[in-house]
């Protein structure tokens, strides 16, 4: 089979496509013939070494497909089903091996691109907004890369659970983008300080919770845009990883700061089930608007990679093996 490999460390130019051993399941395992594939900063930060990986390795970590074999001990899946995952590296190539307790079937509604475009980005924007500060009316969040692809879906549910939402974009496309799917107010932080905007718009009060996917160079102001007893969700680094932080930081207002990944809020079954059944039914019903911002083919993992870390993109991006 083709897929992409990073021999080592480095920039975009380290994803070369090869001729791989084609997978074999093995217990408790199904063989998967992948039609899309997410691109997600995840695959960047593992490529530059910031997230510690062996070389040579298969990036990607989410993507959707026909199961084509299965293992022994397989229940969860059939072989025919169509099926989309996360959390498992390996998804830049035409065939995958999964741990099929890790496998989603898909809805009839949903396309392998949807699917594969909805599993990483659409579970982290529902452990954001479902468990780790649970929205409720009354209460105003801050999003940052609000048009992104965690972005456009994390407003959506919040959005649903009757929250205000303040975004950050850095375009007024990008402005436009948010608003259409229900952002309250959006600001332009390439021409205004978000922290001082945030802070207008709250009456000096302040945000109780700022979800932070771009790191060093927006953690502080998200801090200082937070009302008492506010809470950082810092869950990504696209602009760098935030250096050490003195927890007395934190005392002026009482503020909590945390860092989640996905992988521990979908640590079970019934959990991964619990979540991406809400979030794929919710875009088969046409309850959440998803939005794809660009397709490659797998032989364009660079330049995908490229696009994504220069904030060239809105929305979802896909390999198509």
């Amino acid at each position: 089979m083709k897929g992409i490999q990073a021999q080592e460390i480095g920039g975009p130019e380290v994803l070369k496509l090869r001729e791989l051993p084609d997978p074999q399941p093995g217990e408790g395992e199904a063989l998967l013939k992948l039609h899309a594939t997410g691109v997600n900063f995840i695959d960047i930060y593992q490529r530059t070494g910031l997230y510690k990986l062996e070389f040579p390795y298969v990036p990607g970590s989410e993507a959707a497909g026909e199961v084509l074999a299965i293992g022994p001990g397989v229940s969860e899946v059939a072989v025919g089903d169509r099926v989309a995952y996360s959390n498992v590296l390996g998804a830049y190539a035409e065939q995958a091996v999964v741990a099929s307790w890790r496998l989603v079937k898909i809805p009839d509604a949903l396309d392998f691109k949807q699917a594969a475009a909805l599993m990483l980005q659409g579970m982290t924007a529902h452990y954001l907004a479902m468990s780790v500060y649970p929205l409720k009316p009354g209460v105003t969040c801050l999003v940052h890369a609000a048009a992104g692809g965690v972005g456009l879906l994390l407003i959506q549910m919040a959005k649903r659970q009757g929250a205000r939402v303040i975004g950050t974009v850095s375009t007024k496309e990008k402005a436009s983008l948010a608003k259409s799917v229900g952002a309250d107010e959006v600001i332009l932080y390439t021409e205004d300080d978000f922290q001082a905007e945030v802070m207008r718009l709250t009456d000096r009060k302040g945000v109780e919770v700022a979800y932070d996917s771009v790191g060093a160079t927006t953690y502080e102001k998200s801090l200082g845009s937070l009302a008492v007893r506010g809470m950082l969700a810092l869950y990504g680094a696209a602009s760098g990883p935030v250096p050490p932080i003195n927890p007395t930081t934190l005392a002026a207002k009482s503020l909590f700061m945390t860092r989640p990944t996905l992988v521990h809020y979908t640590i079970t079954r019934e959990e991964l089930l619990l979540r991406a059944g809400e979030v794929l039914g919710w875009a088969a019903s046409g309850e959440l608007k998803l939005h794809i911002g660009g397709e490659f083919p797998l032989s364009d993992a660079a330049e995908a990679h490229t696009k994504l870390a220069g904030r060239q993109t809105t929305g979802k991006l896909l390999l198509i093996p």
